[in-house]
């Protein structure tokens, strides 16, 4: 029996789900300080930058039919890549628990049933979403993608209805550091888009879909956070949902969206555990995910998310510039030896430096810098 293959607009559906985060929404709040010309630039520029990353490794799970992690081996051998499985496996627990977290606490605000409750709805929830399955999802992806389409819609004439906007300049971050955390979250979808390009049936197509809609509504998503704080003066995202009178709407926004988007996580930390043990499976390893990131969410405070993102852009970007020069431009295949020991120098190199960059404010951010040098680095070693 054939494989069932995702179609062009399933791949936009997922992608769309992704972007359509209350994560997104408060890291947008972060950009408020720039005002609102120069906070735009920042945001765009960030995510010009990292959509294109996005795109070249979808394009690569795609071209090849294999996942994220399954790609990976062939720049850092068979052994070489479990290092980023389980990195990956980590950050997407990390990511699991933080957007529980954040949607219960938007829920709260909206409806207070308690914070636990609400970490235990939509983990739920998210466990729903994986026993149905990604292949199973596309009618119910559509209805709650059009839920969150119109409702979204809502929540931006709201707060951009506000008219005059607020000065809010002071002690924030410089425009460069906009500019990185405006790259970090599309860059911490790299060790995951394969995942789902790999089963698309026009892997081109779908990875350029995918990385469109993600690179157009994670815009949007961090518009709403950053005009919510300028033109409301308020960054709690429930709160401007209650003043607005979106109760039940609002409350749909919080929840499926977190659901939608968590859902990724959990599925693709499945999909990475399976390359580090062929006895692990993907579905009970994203239901153990899910619970555990519930587990989390009800009992760590986690408030701040930037360093959490530098750190997944110093650990991935490096690795994703290996990645790109050996596939597009060396054409070298590594996945036969155990390891790769001079891509792991190299991606051992590219780290060092992003950390180095992080003391040096440059307008474009931290993460196109390191990943140039990493792939100029690869290009003359392998001269050598």
């Amino acid at each position: 029996m054939e494989e069932r293959r995702t179609s062009v607009f399933e791949n936009g559906l997922i992608w769309f789900g992704a972007a359509v985060s209350i994560a997104e929404i408060l890291t947008g709040t972060y950009f408020a300080p720039l005002g609102f010309q120069k906070g735009l630039l920042a945001i765009v520029i960030g995510h010009v930058i990292g959509c294109t990353m996005l795109f070249l490794a979808g394009l690569i799970g795609g071209k090849v039919r294999k996942s994220a992690m399954e790609t990976v081996k062939m720049s850092f051998g068979s052994k070489g890549a479990l290092l980023f499985s389980l990195l990956n496996v980590v950050q997407l627990v990390g990511w699991t628990a933080i957007m529980i977290y954040d949607g219960a606490l938007a829920a709260n605000g909206v409806f207070a049933a308690g914070n636990w409750v609400w970490c235990l709805v939509i983990g739920a929830l998210i466990l729903l979403w994986i026993l149905i399955g990604i292949k199973n999802l596309g009618k119910v992806n559509t209805v709650a993608m059009g839920a969150l389409f119109l409702l979204t819609i809502v929540l931006s004439f709201v707060i951009f209805g506000e008219g005059s906007g607020r000065d809010l300049t002071g002690d924030g971050m410089t425009f460069g550091a906009a500019v990185e955390l405006s790259v970090a979250m599309p860059l911490s979808w790299l060790p995951l888009i394969s995942d789902y390009t790999r089963e698309a049936k026009k892997s081109v197509k779908a990875t350029a879909v995918s990385a469109v809609t993600y690179g157009i509504v994670s815009c949007w998503m961090y518009l709403i956070g950053m005009g919510a704080a300028i033109f409301t003066g308020e960054s709690d995202i429930a709160q401007i949902m209650v003043k607005a009178g979106l109760g039940a709407a609002g409350l749909l926004i919080v929840v499926f969206s977190t659901v939608t988007t968590t859902f990724l996580d959990a599925y693709s930390a499945g999909v990475s555990s399976e390359t580090l043990s062929a006895k692990l499976n993907g579905k009970w390893v994203a239901v153990a995910v899910t619970v555990i990131g519930t587990v989390c969410a009800i009992f760590l405070p986690i408030t701040d998310i930037t360093d959490f993102l530098y750190f997944i852009g110093s650990v991935f970007a490096p690795m994703i510039a290996i990645q790109i020069a050996d596939f597009f431009i060396l054409k070298k295949n590594e996945e036969q030896r155990a390891f790769s020991v001079r891509n792991l120098l190299i991606w051992l190199a590219g780290f060092l430096i992003y950390k180095a960059l992080m003391g040096v404010d440059i307008p474009v951010g931290n993460t196109l810098p390191d990943m140039l040098i990493t792939i100029l680095i690869c290009l003359l070693v392998s001269r050598i």
